[in-house]
């Protein structure tokens, strides 16, 4: 018989009270317990099981749960006798930052002092009043909170405590977006210093999050901190679901004749050296509807990647490119995530991706410096950059579609009225990061880039800073089928003492693609010179020219 998927449950209790379906994941019991690491920092992207593991851990460690062997008979940890005599035998503090998302420091603030209160309401039985003083309480109170309550239950059951909190990055990551970083890193540094190193009545202590904020932000005093991320080999089968995991799933579903479709669009997460990972959420909606769709990607927690794409350096985008056209690209990363840094540094950018599952890597030996080799992880991934591209677009009044439907006419009056259109309402959203003023053209086109890879990929391989003839093309788009033309397009921001106008520098932009031969590599691709159009798109502040080469029967006059 069929169990029944419980969509969104993460409350190993009730899954197992009910019986809903459920891989078993206890091994990670034996495997932490076994590791006997003082604190341990575990990241994985969302929704790959963090919160149901820890909710696990509680009800295996925890005394509250002291008489449910029940939970665990017939799961991989009962086999081990050791273990069941460890079973409801600790003080267990657990907690959760998922749902802390506050727009300024003391909502955010606020938040931390709820989740640390519902802990001491858990163990309110064992006291008479209520220690804790809530929103009253001063900074150096909440930050020895749960040292305090470790206190407290150590003395009560005269055992030392174990600490579980899930999602600890989710305020900083808010802090970041909405700008009180500085003050949600003090705060969070000397909450943690307090909970996990100065605090002598901790056993153990788990933190799980997305990413690894750097050790200079939060982490500087815990030097007892065991950090294991997505290319750490410990614990590399625990979160996700690996290829046997999935197949004996969509067995138990009747659905394996789908293994190889299931394999295309949700397959490619690699943790440590495990390949073959999928993320379980994807794998549970599909086992419930029998549809292959975008779950996993399908939710507005993409806010921060869109944003640090949209607004990063040409060269990000250009990567973008080469990654949307399933590429793969050697870069450096840094996985002690910066986030005050994040728009100065690439290899930051790339490394959050890595960490939030949008990429997977491998790493290439090299001498001097670690280099990896970083991919989009699977298909769906590759859907939600592609929509999240047409979004960037998507204001009706910029026009877009219109610019895209008389670029394929050749219709160079309508490109004219509709790319300032366009320009005028995107550019904003472009035109971000310390020297905005002098990358504004730089950084819209390669974004405009971006939305003509997305909206044109049936019909043209496009591409962009690339090296052709004599020079570097800024944009070049390949026909797929005969029956269309290749396009060369220059971009140049106007100079006032070069040009006397924007049409004189659209002319030099068109002037450039001869001088360099950037028609050469198309040319080597078998594509006739009569068959390849140019543009040149000249910029001033907002306003924006295009103009074509002419030709007579494509013989340029």
């Amino acid at each position: 018989m069929k169990p029944t998927i419980s969509i969104g449950n993460q409350n190993f209790v009730k899954i197992r009270e009910n019986n809903y379906f459920y891989i078993d994941k206890t091994s990670f019991i034996k495997e932490w317990w076994d590791n006997g690491d003082d604190v341990t920092l575990i990241t994985r992207p969302r929704r790959f099981g963090k919160t149901l593991n820890i909710s696990m851990l509680e009800a295996f460690f925890s005394n509250q749960y002291a008489a449910r062997a029940d939970l665990f008979e017939g799961l991989s940890i009962w086999k081990e006798k050791t273990y069941q005599k460890l079973q409801g035998t600790y003080p267990v503090i657990s907690l959760t930052f998922a749902d802390i998302k506050g727009t300024t420091f003391k909502d955010t603030k606020e938040g931390i002092i709820y989740a640390i209160a519902e802990c001491y309401r858990n163990y309110s039985k064992l006291w008479q009043k209520d220690i804790f003083l809530h929103n009253t309480a001063v900074d150096s109170e909440i930050t020895r909170a749960l040292k305090e309550l470790s206190f407290y239950l150590s003395q009560y059951y005269n055992k030392k405590v174990i600490i579980l909190l899930d999602e600890y990055d989710t305020p900083l990551q808010e802090s970041y977006v909405h700008g009180y970083w500085e003050e949600m890193v003090a705060f969070t540094r000397s909450l943690f210093n307090s909970t996990f190193k100065t605090n002598p009545y901790l056993e153990r202590g788990i933190m799980t999050g997305i990413t690894r904020v750097s050790k200079e932000s939060i982490f500087l005093d815990l030097n007892n901190l065991e950090v294991v991320t997505v290319t750490s080999n410990k614990y590399k089968t625990v979160f996700g679901f690996t290829q046997k995991e999935v197949e004996d799933s969509l067995k138990l579903f009747d659905l394996s004749n789908t293994i190889e479709k299931v394999k295309f669009w949700y397959d490619g997460f690699q943790f440590g050296n495990q390949t073959d990972i999928y993320n379980p959420w994807s794998i549970t909606k599909y086992l419930d509807s029998g549809k292959l769709k975008t779950y996993w990607v399908n939710t507005s927690s993409n806010s921060l990647v869109s944003k640090l794409i949209r607004e990063s350096s040409s060269e990000i985008k250009i990567t973008m490119e080469d990654l949307l056209a399933k590429k793969q690209v050697i870069t450096q990363l840094d996985e002690e995530i910066v986030f005050n840094q994040l728009d100065e540094s690439d290899a930051s950018i790339w490394s959050l991706l890595l960490s939030s599952g949008y990429l997977k890597a491998k790493q290439i030996s090299n001498d001097e410096e670690e280099l990896y080799q970083i991919s989009l992880t699977n298909y769906e991934v590759q859907k939600m950059f592609k929509k999240m591209i047409e979004n960037w677009f998507k204001n009706p009044s910029a026009h877009y579609n219109d610019f895209v439907k008389a670029f394929l006419a050749n219709d160079i009056e309508y490109m004219n009225e509709y790319i300032n259109q366009v320009a005028l309402q995107t550019f904003s959203s472009f035109d971000t990061g310390k020297h905005a003023s002098y990358t504004e053209p730089e950084r819209f086109y390669h974004g405009f880039v971006l939305g003509l890879i997305v909206n044109l990929a049936d019909k043209y391989h496009i591409t962009s800073n690339r090296e052709s003839g004599f020079g570097r093309y800024d944009v070049v788009l390949e026909p797929i089928k005969d029956n269309l033309d290749a396009i060369i397009i220059e971009f140049k921001v106007y100079h006032q003492s070069k040009e006397k106008d924007l049409q004189e520098t659209a002319n030099r932009a068109l002037a450039q693609i001869e001088e360099k031969n950037y028609d050469a590599y198309l040319i080597t691709k078998g594509i006739s010179k009569k068959k390849i159009r140019h543009y040149g798109f000249a910029f001033q502040g907002k306003k924006v020219l295009i103009q074509e080469a002419i030709f007579i029967n494509r013989g340029c006059i």
